[in-house]
Protein backbone atom coordinates (compact mmCIF):
# COMPACT_ATOMS: atom_id res chain seq x y z
CA UNK A 1 0.00 0.00 0.00
CA UNK A 2 1.51 3.33 -1.10
CA UNK A 3 -0.48 5.46 1.29
CA UNK A 4 0.43 6.36 4.86
CA UNK A 5 -1.47 4.43 7.52
CA UNK A 6 -0.47 6.20 10.72
CA UNK A 7 -2.50 3.82 12.87
CA UNK A 8 -0.24 0.96 11.75
CA UNK A 9 2.96 2.93 12.31
CA UNK A 10 4.74 3.86 15.55
CA UNK A 11 5.12 7.59 14.96
CA UNK A 12 8.35 7.18 13.01
CA UNK A 13 8.11 10.46 11.09
CA UNK A 14 7.45 12.23 14.43
CA UNK A 15 10.62 10.85 16.00
CA UNK A 16 13.22 9.72 13.46
CA UNK A 17 13.27 12.89 11.37
CA UNK A 18 14.55 16.36 12.26
CA UNK A 19 12.89 19.68 11.54
CA UNK A 20 13.85 23.29 12.10
CA UNK A 21 11.77 26.17 13.35
CA UNK A 22 10.44 27.98 10.30
CA UNK A 23 7.27 28.86 8.46
CA UNK A 24 6.62 25.11 8.30
CA UNK A 25 7.42 24.15 11.89
CA UNK A 26 6.79 26.01 15.14
CA UNK A 27 9.78 24.44 16.92
CA UNK A 28 13.19 22.86 16.39
CA UNK A 29 13.38 19.08 16.76
CA UNK A 30 16.55 16.99 16.42
CA UNK A 31 16.42 13.64 14.64
CA UNK A 32 15.70 10.88 17.13
CA UNK A 33 13.80 13.06 19.59
CA UNK A 34 10.03 12.59 19.80
CA UNK A 35 7.97 15.59 18.73
CA UNK A 36 6.35 17.36 21.68
CA UNK A 37 2.99 16.64 20.07
CA UNK A 38 3.50 12.87 19.95
CA UNK A 39 1.33 11.04 22.48
CA UNK A 40 2.29 7.82 24.26
CA UNK A 41 0.07 5.83 21.87
CA UNK A 42 2.09 7.22 18.91
CA UNK A 43 -0.77 9.47 17.77
CA UNK A 44 -0.45 13.20 17.13
CA UNK A 45 -2.16 15.34 19.77
CA UNK A 46 -2.84 18.15 17.30
CA UNK A 47 -3.45 16.20 14.09
CA UNK A 48 -6.72 18.01 13.41
CA UNK A 49 -5.15 21.47 13.80
CA UNK A 50 -1.59 21.14 12.54
CA UNK A 51 -1.66 24.13 10.17
CA UNK A 52 -3.07 26.70 12.62
CA UNK A 53 -0.67 25.36 15.26
CA UNK A 54 2.36 26.17 13.10
CA UNK A 55 3.09 22.66 11.80
CA UNK A 56 2.28 23.06 8.13
CA UNK A 57 5.33 20.93 7.32
CA UNK A 58 3.66 17.89 8.86
CA UNK A 59 0.67 18.25 6.54
CA UNK A 60 2.82 18.20 3.40
CA UNK A 61 4.91 15.20 4.47
CA UNK A 62 3.99 11.77 3.14
CA UNK A 63 5.91 8.56 3.76
CA UNK A 64 3.99 6.82 0.91
CA UNK A 65 3.40 3.89 3.29
CA UNK A 66 7.02 3.43 4.34
CA UNK A 67 6.23 4.03 8.01
CA UNK A 68 3.83 1.14 8.47
CA UNK A 69 6.03 -1.10 6.32
CA UNK A 70 9.06 -0.46 8.55
CA UNK A 71 7.01 -0.94 11.72
CA UNK A 72 4.95 -3.96 10.72
CA UNK A 73 7.10 -5.77 8.14
CA UNK A 74 10.77 -4.81 8.42
CA UNK A 75 10.69 -4.90 12.23
CA UNK A 76 7.80 -7.31 12.70
CA UNK A 77 5.51 -5.05 14.70
CA UNK A 78 8.16 -3.90 17.17
CA UNK A 79 8.28 -0.40 18.66
CA UNK A 80 11.26 1.89 19.10
CA UNK A 81 10.22 2.61 22.66
CA UNK A 82 12.34 0.95 25.37
CA UNK A 83 15.05 -0.63 23.19
CA UNK A 84 18.00 1.61 22.30
CA UNK A 85 19.48 -0.79 19.73
CA UNK A 86 16.18 -1.29 17.96
CA UNK A 87 15.58 2.44 18.09
CA UNK A 88 18.85 3.23 16.29
CA UNK A 89 18.25 0.60 13.63
CA UNK A 90 14.63 1.55 13.01
CA UNK A 91 15.45 5.25 12.78
CA UNK A 92 18.27 4.53 10.30
CA UNK A 93 16.07 2.34 8.11
CA UNK A 94 13.05 4.63 7.98
CA UNK A 95 14.49 7.52 5.88
CA UNK A 96 15.88 5.01 3.39
CA UNK A 97 12.59 3.16 3.20
CA UNK A 98 10.72 6.41 2.70
CA UNK A 99 12.88 7.14 -0.35
CA UNK A 100 12.32 3.62 -1.66
CA UNK A 101 8.56 3.99 -1.25
CA UNK A 102 8.58 7.28 -3.12
CA UNK A 103 10.26 5.46 -6.01
CA UNK A 104 7.59 2.77 -5.76
CA UNK A 105 4.91 5.46 -6.08
CA UNK A 106 6.38 6.76 -9.33
CA UNK A 107 7.03 3.27 -10.73
CA UNK A 108 3.49 2.13 -9.98
CA UNK A 109 2.17 5.14 -11.86
CA UNK A 110 4.45 4.21 -14.77
CA UNK A 111 3.03 0.66 -14.67
CA UNK A 112 -0.52 2.05 -14.82
CA UNK A 113 0.52 4.05 -17.88
CA UNK A 114 2.40 1.14 -19.50
CA UNK A 115 -0.37 0.31 -22.04
CA UNK A 116 0.58 3.59 -23.71
CA UNK A 117 4.26 2.58 -23.92
CA UNK A 118 5.93 0.77 -26.81
CA UNK A 119 9.22 -0.94 -27.55
CA UNK A 120 9.58 -2.95 -24.36
CA UNK A 121 9.63 0.12 -22.14
CA UNK A 122 6.67 -1.20 -20.14
CA UNK A 123 8.52 -4.46 -19.46
CA UNK A 124 11.54 -2.51 -18.28
CA UNK A 125 9.34 -0.59 -15.86
CA UNK A 126 8.08 -3.89 -14.42
CA UNK A 127 11.63 -5.19 -13.97
CA UNK A 128 12.77 -2.06 -12.14
CA UNK A 129 9.61 -2.09 -10.03
CA UNK A 130 10.36 -5.67 -8.97
CA UNK A 131 13.94 -4.73 -8.06
CA UNK A 132 12.67 -1.81 -5.98
CA UNK A 133 10.17 -4.04 -4.19
CA UNK A 134 13.00 -6.44 -3.32
CA UNK A 135 14.85 -3.58 -1.64
CA UNK A 136 11.74 -2.69 0.36
CA UNK A 137 11.28 -6.31 1.46
CA UNK A 138 14.84 -6.67 2.73
CA UNK A 139 15.87 -7.20 6.33
CA UNK A 140 17.13 -4.10 8.22
CA UNK A 141 20.80 -4.86 7.48
CA UNK A 142 20.01 -5.40 3.79
CA UNK A 143 18.14 -2.12 3.53
CA UNK A 144 20.96 -0.25 5.25
CA UNK A 145 23.49 -1.87 2.92
CA UNK A 146 21.65 -0.92 -0.26
CA UNK A 147 23.06 1.80 -2.50
CA UNK A 148 19.72 3.57 -2.83
CA UNK A 149 21.28 6.63 -4.49
CA UNK A 150 22.51 4.52 -7.42
CA UNK A 151 19.18 2.72 -7.67
CA UNK A 152 17.37 6.03 -7.61
CA UNK A 153 19.49 7.20 -10.56
CA UNK A 154 18.34 4.12 -12.49
CA UNK A 155 14.70 4.85 -11.68
CA UNK A 156 14.96 8.55 -12.52
CA UNK A 157 16.55 7.80 -15.89
CA UNK A 158 13.85 5.25 -16.67
CA UNK A 159 11.03 7.59 -15.64
CA UNK A 160 12.57 10.24 -17.88
CA UNK A 161 12.22 7.92 -20.86
CA UNK A 162 8.68 7.01 -19.85
CA UNK A 163 7.80 10.69 -19.62
CA UNK A 164 9.35 11.47 -22.99
CA UNK A 165 7.42 8.65 -24.67
CA UNK A 166 4.11 9.64 -23.12
CA UNK A 167 4.52 13.34 -23.83
CA UNK A 168 5.56 12.68 -27.42
CA UNK A 169 2.24 10.93 -28.05
CA UNK A 170 0.09 13.42 -26.12
CA UNK A 171 -1.76 16.48 -27.51
CA UNK A 172 0.36 19.61 -27.46
CA UNK A 173 -0.33 23.35 -27.46
CA UNK A 174 -1.21 24.79 -30.84
CA UNK A 175 0.59 28.09 -30.25
CA UNK A 176 3.99 29.11 -28.94
CA UNK A 177 4.99 27.99 -25.48
CA UNK A 178 6.18 30.26 -22.71
CA UNK A 179 9.89 30.62 -23.51
CA UNK A 180 10.94 30.07 -19.90
CA UNK A 181 8.99 26.83 -19.43
CA UNK A 182 11.05 23.64 -19.29
CA UNK A 183 12.80 21.22 -16.93
CA UNK A 184 14.32 22.84 -13.82
CA UNK A 185 12.90 26.22 -14.85
CA UNK A 186 12.79 29.12 -12.40
CA UNK A 187 9.11 30.00 -12.57
CA UNK A 188 8.74 31.42 -9.09
CA UNK A 189 5.80 33.83 -9.13
CA UNK A 190 5.29 33.29 -12.87
CA UNK A 191 1.98 34.43 -14.34
CA UNK A 192 0.73 31.40 -16.22
CA UNK A 193 -3.01 31.68 -15.60
CA UNK A 194 -4.91 29.92 -18.38
CA UNK A 195 -1.70 28.70 -20.00
CA UNK A 196 -1.72 25.65 -22.26
CA UNK A 197 1.07 23.58 -20.72
CA UNK A 198 0.09 20.22 -22.16
CA UNK A 199 2.98 17.75 -22.51
CA UNK A 200 5.49 20.25 -21.09
CA UNK A 201 8.46 18.91 -19.15
CA UNK A 202 8.42 20.76 -15.81
CA UNK A 203 10.37 18.22 -13.79
CA UNK A 204 12.41 19.83 -11.04
CA UNK A 205 11.02 23.30 -11.80
CA UNK A 206 10.45 26.01 -9.21
CA UNK A 207 6.80 27.00 -9.39
CA UNK A 208 6.67 28.58 -5.95
CA UNK A 209 3.78 31.06 -5.75
CA UNK A 210 3.24 30.79 -9.53
CA UNK A 211 -0.22 31.56 -10.89
CA UNK A 212 -1.45 28.45 -12.71
CA UNK A 213 -5.15 29.17 -12.38
CA UNK A 214 -7.11 27.37 -15.11
CA UNK A 215 -3.89 26.12 -16.70
CA UNK A 216 -4.04 22.90 -18.72
CA UNK A 217 -1.34 20.52 -17.46
CA UNK A 218 -2.42 17.46 -19.42
CA UNK A 219 0.52 15.03 -19.59
CA UNK A 220 2.87 17.68 -18.20
CA UNK A 221 5.73 16.07 -16.26
CA UNK A 222 5.69 17.47 -12.71
CA UNK A 223 8.08 15.08 -11.03
CA UNK A 224 10.05 16.96 -8.38
CA UNK A 225 8.42 20.32 -9.23
CA UNK A 226 8.20 22.67 -6.26
CA UNK A 227 4.52 23.65 -5.95
CA UNK A 228 4.68 25.54 -2.67
CA UNK A 229 1.89 28.13 -2.72
CA UNK A 230 1.33 27.52 -6.42
CA UNK A 231 -2.18 28.66 -7.36
CA UNK A 232 -3.87 25.67 -8.98
CA UNK A 233 -7.43 26.92 -8.73
CA UNK A 234 -9.36 25.64 -11.73
CA UNK A 235 -6.25 23.99 -13.22
CA UNK A 236 -6.46 20.63 -14.97
CA UNK A 237 -3.96 18.10 -13.56
CA UNK A 238 -6.14 15.08 -14.26
CA UNK A 239 -3.58 13.50 -16.61
CA UNK A 240 -0.44 15.27 -15.35
CA UNK A 241 2.51 12.92 -14.89
CA UNK A 242 4.12 11.95 -11.58
CA UNK A 243 2.21 14.28 -9.27
CA UNK A 244 2.33 13.40 -5.57
CA UNK A 245 0.06 14.20 -2.65
CA UNK A 246 2.75 16.27 -0.88
CA UNK A 247 2.96 18.53 -3.93
CA UNK A 248 -0.77 19.15 -3.76
CA UNK A 249 -0.69 19.69 0.00
CA UNK A 250 1.89 22.45 -0.47
CA UNK A 251 -0.14 24.18 -3.22
CA UNK A 252 -3.43 26.07 -3.33
CA UNK A 253 -6.47 24.84 -5.19
CA UNK A 254 -10.24 24.69 -5.18
CA UNK A 255 -13.23 22.52 -6.06
CA UNK A 256 -12.62 23.18 -9.77
CA UNK A 257 -9.05 21.84 -9.73
CA UNK A 258 -8.99 18.53 -11.58
CA UNK A 259 -6.70 15.91 -10.03
CA UNK A 260 -5.23 12.55 -11.06
CA UNK A 261 -7.51 9.72 -9.88
CA UNK A 262 -5.07 8.32 -7.28
CA UNK A 263 -4.82 11.64 -5.41
CA UNK A 264 -7.27 13.48 -3.19
CA UNK A 265 -8.19 17.11 -2.70
CA UNK A 266 -6.28 18.61 0.28
CA UNK A 267 -8.46 19.57 3.24
CA UNK A 268 -7.16 23.15 3.31
CA UNK A 269 -8.15 23.90 -0.31
CA UNK A 270 -11.12 26.22 -0.69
Amino acid sequence: MLKADCASCVGLCCVALAFARSADFAIDKPAGDPCVNLADDDACRIHDRLRPSGFRGCTVFDCFGAGQHVAQSTFGGASWRGDAGLRRSMFAVFPIMREVYELLWYLNEAVALSPRLEGGLGDEVLRVLAATERIADGAPAEVLGTDVATHRDVVVELLGRVSEALRAAAPKPAGKRHKKVGPRSDLMGARLAGADLRAVNLRGSYLIAADLQRADLGFADLIGADLRDTDLRGADLSTALFVTQPQLESARGDALTRLPPMLHRPAHWI
